[in-house]
């Protein structure tokens, strides 16, 4: 029997559980979650209810159960260092060290890894730790981008043109940054298309899944604030509509440059996901940022479509010979949309903002695969939290049935929520292509 430790308790971490007990192998699974997730709970054969900073706990818990190896879903904990102290129990994981999460920690860290080992992708930046030369740095810039260099659970971003409009405004924004964090990036804005490519790593192999892309913005047509993710779609030939071929290829073949450099830099191999979220502009490829580990919501495209074992996937990264492995995915579109409470990712002065904890009723979603995120299953039926709830993944053989089969599902679900129905339907799809054609003249 193959005895594997999950530690994570999203919609994200659920798909992960589902696709480790879908291995021919014997498998038994172990969760440890900071929240109970029914879904994950359901698959797992004992579960661990714990923050993720108790690490003397998690390790007691894969210790008693004779874990085989861990798998890391969310970020904190890789930012915790969980991974090293795990590998100090004898235990490996699918996923960086604390030093190499630096990858998504910190995003200096990525940016300046780029420029010193000469990978293209990189815009202009600079970090600062005061104000002192940002406005000088700003105004030789078109466009701007504000972020923190620290964890920001998807949210941190601040793009002219969409969270501000004036340089004025920028240097604002990166004073109230300031405010908070050690330091603040300056960025370069990038026009174009975003995609995300989740990559598998060994540390010397690095094997690219099918781009997906996510949507952040709250609400139908990409309006509103930005949000952990709405939902994502992927095509069915593993490309996406506005893509070029080469578009892909250039994205894999800037993480594997990075694989190659992180190694040089640290001495230690990258073991686990390098998620690349990727902008196709007039000029290239370019890199907005790396992920440490897989997407939410964009593991719930690929994940149900891989046909290579994931057990042997994850034994593979670890042991160094994913070279060895032949990794395929059925080629099916995917639809992946959230399912959220009404009030969720709107300014706390707004009148529905806040929504407390309320029961939805989920009847008639046969045919489509359902993740559960922030819910709580109760004796008299399921619950919201305040956050991103359930996530609805229609899988088909082409993008207009996986739309229409996770519109459908929906439909059926009853309660205080709200979703965006526009992910994955020809409307939208047609303004990116639109757009990017005229990105690239």
């Amino acid at each position: 029997m193959i005895k594997v430790l999950l530690i994570g308790n999203g919609a994200r971490e659920h798909v992960i559980a589902e696709t480790v007990k879908r291995s021919a192998h014997n498998t038994a699974l172990f969760a440890c979650m900071k929240a109970n997730n029914p879904g994950i709970a359901s698959l797992s054969d004992d579960v661990l209810i714990e923050s993720y900073d108790n690490m003397e706990k998690i390790g007691k818990f894969a210790r008693e159960n004779s874990v085989d190896f861990a798998i890391i879903g969310p970020e904190d904990p890789l930012n915790n260092g969980i991974v090293d102290f795990l590998k100090n129990e004898g235990i490996p994981s699918v996923g960086p060290t604390k030093s190499l999460a630096r990858l998504e920690t910190s995003k200096a860290f990525t940016r300046n890894l780029l420029e010193k080992y000469d990978i293209p992708g990189n815009p202009s930046f600079r970090t600062f730790s005061s104000l002192e030369g940002i406005e000088e740095f700003i105004g030789g810039l078109e466009g701007v981008v504000v972020k923190p260099d620290g964890l920001t659970g998807g949210k941190g971003v601040m793009v002219q043109g969409d969270h501000f409009q004036t340089k004025d405004e920028a240097i604002e924004h990166c004073e109230k940054i300031l405010e908070k964090h050690s330091s603040v990036m300056v960025e370069e804005k990038f026009e174009g298309e975003e995609f995300s490519l989740q990559c598998l790593c060994d540390g010397i192999t690095v094997v690219a899944t099918p781009p997906v892309q996510d949507h952040k913005r709250r609400f139908v047509d990409d309006k509103g604030p930005n949000t952990g993710g709405m939902g994502s779609y992927s095509l069915e030939d593993h490309s996406l509509p506005f893509l070029k071929r080469e578009d892909v290829a250039e994205g894999l073949a800037i993480t594997r440059r990075v694989a190659e450099a992180i190694h040089q830099e640290t001495g230690e191999y990258y073991k686990g996901v390098m998620y690349g979220g990727f902008i196709v502009t007039r000029d290239g490829v370019r890199l907005l940022e790396y992920n440490a580990r897989f997407g939410d919501p964009e593991a719930m495209n690929i994940l149900p479509l891989l046909k290579t074992d994931f057990v042997d996937i994850c034994r593979a990264i670890i042991n160094g010979t994913l070279k060895d492995i032949d990794i395929e995915f059925e080629k099916k579109a995917t639809v992946c949309k959230y399912i959220v409470p009404r009030g969720y990712g709107l300014p706390a002065d707004h009148p529905d903002a806040g929504s407390t904890s309320s029961k939805i009723e989920v009847s008639n979603t046969k045919g489509v695969k359902l993740y559960y995120s922030s819910v709580d299953k109760r004796e008299d039926g399921l619950y919201m939290t305040t956050s991103r709830a359930i996530g609805v993944v229609g899988i088909a053989d082409n993008l207009d049935r996986a739309e229409q089969m996770a519109e459908g599902a929906i439909s059926s679900i009853k309660g205080s929520i709200d979703h965006r129905p526009d992910i994955g339907t020809k409307a939208l799809i047609d303004k990116r292509i639109q757009h990017m054609k005229e990105v690239r003249g």
